[in-house]
């Protein structure tokens, strides 16, 4: 099977301005998702999806430039959108879609989900975070009886998606206009592999995180390759 891989990228960004290039354990954040995917024996190419090409200046080598149009640039556009464009520019018969707000994302991680659709158990796979204690929403609880609370490892768990990676056959997304489909494999991940980075606490968070597994005089640029 023909699988792509593609991270959608722009130089710069609202809430933590250049966030894509700004650097942690040694590398451009954008580095990092980027090598995992190029370690995935089973992906065929890996491409980046962006308006300049001067993003290739902070890649690793063996990564492909996708030129896209620069209106796909502004705030108001969904992500969506951006993937649609992408999957119309290139077939694939499976599409991996990653962000660079996840730079610790393993290669055996990816490897793991990939596996499944390969082998034909799953149509789709997608990160997520495992949180087991008690939850609410819209002023209800959502994963226990307020009139029986059991104990927090009793309890089934929600499962939160990070902006990891999602995994989908070409038909989910052209045919059902979605990045995950009816036969889903959730991937869990925790700790430095769930880090989500968004904002100036979130890089910061994530520095101290690699700082603690790694050392803080460490810059081993080969980590998400493991």
């Amino acid at each position: 099977m023909n699988v792509i891989a593609f991270i959608p990228i722009k130089l710069n960004s609202q809430r933590l301005p250049h966030k894509n290039i700004l650097p942690i354990a040694g590398r451009p954040l954008c580095w990092h998702i980027v090598n995992s995917l190029l370690h995935v024996k089973d992906i065929n190419k890996v491409f980046v999806y962006c308006s300049d090409e001067a993003v290739m200046q902070y890649l690793p080598q063996g990564v492909l430039f996708k030129k896209r149009e620069k209106r796909l640039d502004e705030d108001c556009v969904k992500g969506f959108e951006i993937y649609q464009s992408f999957i119309e520019e290139e077939f694939a018969d499976v599409y991996v879609l990653a962000h660079t707000t996840s730079p610790f994302i393993k290669t055996h991680t990816i490897e793991n989900s990939l596996g499944h659709i390969l082998a034909g158990d799953n149509d789709s796979a997608f990160s997520a975070e495992r949180i087991q204690t008690f939850a609410w929403y819209n002023g209800k609880p959502i994963n226990y009886d307020l009139t029986d609370v059991p104990r927090t490892q009793d309890m089934e768990p929600v499962w939160i998606e990070t902006s990891g990676f999602y995994m989908f056959q070409r038909d989910v997304f052209v045919k059902h206009h979605r990045r995950i489909g009816f036969q889903p494999y959730i991937q869990e991940v925790s700790g430095i592999e769930a880090l989500d980075i968004d904002e100036a606490k979130d890089f910061e968070l994530a520095k101290v995180f690699w700082e603690k597994e790694n050392g803080a005089d460490k810059t081993n640029s080969d980590f998400c390759a493991i």
